[in-house]
């Protein structure tokens, strides 16, 4: 038996998130289905980050158990031939049968939230960008985004309904960059609470758009409150980057 880990690209616009769900397809669901017809066992694979429906991925990481005689480094090559053009699997290796890709030590993600800010909507960013035709002042965005780097409670930023008893994470760097009418806000941490990304969005809009000053931020951050923060941002504007492991966590 082997382990093998696989890095994995997709657009998640027409699928109900990463996990296995009664009422849609999911990328997870269609993983499974692939590998099996790939090695001929029954798989089910290990996701490291469990993106909700319509979120995409460029580096998401999963892990799963075969017999498979398939080389790892191959593993990906093979598996591409039989997946839907919207899912690659962009490379695979071989772990420890024990290496889990949400338990390890050191591991830093990053996601990008992509704004598209104009009078008018534009079509061919409707799947991968959220519309927002109000003017956003950038710079009032970075003065609000620096006061949630660092390690802090972000209860005020997670979907009331996240079930955790730990909700200190820690950001190490949030940047946000325009070019023409595309914003991008990139944030890095240790980890996210559910929908944390989005709700961190959500709330910079409203400081760009001039209902919150930059410092509300840090009231937020301080009032411990869901209801204090800014909307949940849209799905779509949401894509997760990069998912990198350090150290002996290979």
């Amino acid at each position: 038996m082997r382990r093998i880990r696989i890095f994995v690209a997709y657009d998640g616009t027409d699928y109900c998130g990463w996990q296995i769900q009664p009422n849609g397809i999911t990328i997870e669901e269609v993983l499974n289905n692939k590998l099996k017809k790939l090695t001929g066992e029954d798989i089910h694979v290990i996701g490291a980050s469990r993106t909700d429906s319509g979120v995409h991925a460029l580096g998401n990481v999963a892990v799963f158990d075969t017999e498979s005689r398939i080389p790892p480094e191959r593993m990906a090559y093979a598996l591409n031939q039989k997946l839907p053009k919207d899912i690659v699997a962009v490379r695979s290796d071989e772990v420890p049968l024990d290496w889990h890709p949400r338990y390890q030590k050191q591991v830093t993600k990053t996601y990008e939230y992509h704004i598209y800010n104009a009078s008018v909507p534009n079509p061919l960013k409707r799947r991968y960008s959220a519309f927002v035709s109000f003017p956003m002042d950038t710079e009032k965005m970075r003065r609000g985004a620096g006061w949630l780097v660092g390690e802090h409670d972000f209860v005020s930023f997670c979907n009331v309904r996240t079930n955790v008893e730990d909700t200190v994470r820690r950001i190490d760097g949030i940047d946000i960059e325009k070019s023409g009418a595309d914003i991008t806000i990139r944030v890095t941490g240790n980890g996210f609470l559910y929908n944390m990304v989005r709700i961190i969005a959500g709330t910079l809009i409203r400081v760009g758009r001039g209902f919150y000053a930059p410092e509300k931020v840090r009231e937020i951050l301080d009032a411990k409150k869901r209801t204090e923060a800014g909307v949940t941002a849209p799905p779509e504007g949401l894509v997760l980057v990069e998912i990198a492991y350090g150290g002996s966590d290979i």
